[in-house]
């Protein structure tokens, strides 16, 4: 859905919003996405007059959040930048070594990456691929666990890596997991929260109220998990 401010169209993201207030909740996150809250019962009509309330207001967190994007500057994969893994951030260390394979280690509150010969783009290479290789190993570990809290769930569902720009995961109508491997740079509280998410998909597939109760109830604080996460999008798949 979208409305008009001044000389711009803003769009925004209509969510269900199953327990509390029966007024809209109006969410920017520093991605610049909006994202609107309302009752399954709330017509369209209604949330647009309330978004439309609001205009003043989203479109200055919209300029505000677009002044921090412009400071945001490009990885650059040198010696000296923060990267994350499970949450927690690590300065990167660039090595050139003929002698050793390219690879990563974790070392003392760094991120070594060793190559043979230093360019950026063989720097990010050796990271997407030690990446994918940590998300595939933390997000078989944790589908288990939260497997044993998912009691809709009757077998181990198959499960994939793939890079995506604007989901974390997703669940096929035939029940295959698919995991965005920039989440596990994220807390393991997150990718609980994604992939219980995409569990409860399993049983229900649109975003009903059953299917919030369901999460809700294997998660109670998973909204609050849920800002967390989306408020690091930009530096977690930057």
């Amino acid at each position: 859905m979208s409305f008009s401010y001044g000389d711009e169209q803003i769009s925004f993201e209509r969510v269900l919003r199953h327990q509390g207030s029966s007024k809209a909740l109006i969410k920017v996150y520093p991605d610049c996405r909006v994202v609107v809250s309302a009752h399954e019962d709330a017509c369209n009509d209604d949330v647009l007059t309330a978004v439309k309330k609001r205009g003043r207001w989203i479109y200055e967190q919209l300029r505000d959040f677009r002044k921090q994007l412009e400071h945001i500057t490009p990885r650059q994969y040198i010696s000296g930048e923060s990267h994350y893994y499970l949450g927690k951030q690590y300065q990167l260390k660039v090595i050139e070594d003929l002698s050793q394979a390219p690879g990563v280690k974790l070392l003392r509150g760094k991120l070594e990456v060793t190559i043979k010969q230093k360019s950026p783009e063989a720097v990010q290479k050796v990271l997407v691929d030690w990446y994918r290789v940590r998300a595939k190993e933390v997000f078989a570990k944790r589908l288990d666990a939260m497997l044993e809290q998912a009691l809709w769930v009757n077998e181990r569902p198959p499960m994939r890596i793939f890079s995506m720009k604007t989901q974390w995961g997703s669940c096929s109508p035939n029940g295959r997991l698919t995991l965005n491997p920039h989440l596990v740079k994220a807390s393991r509280e997150c990718i609980d929260y994604v992939i219980l998410h995409e569990l409860c998909h399993i049983a229900e597939h649109n975003h009903s109220e059953r299917f919030y109760r369901m999460l809700a109830g294997v998660l109670p604080n998973y909204m609050k998990v849920k800002d967390i996460l989306d408020a690091k999008v930009s530096e977690f798949v930057s």
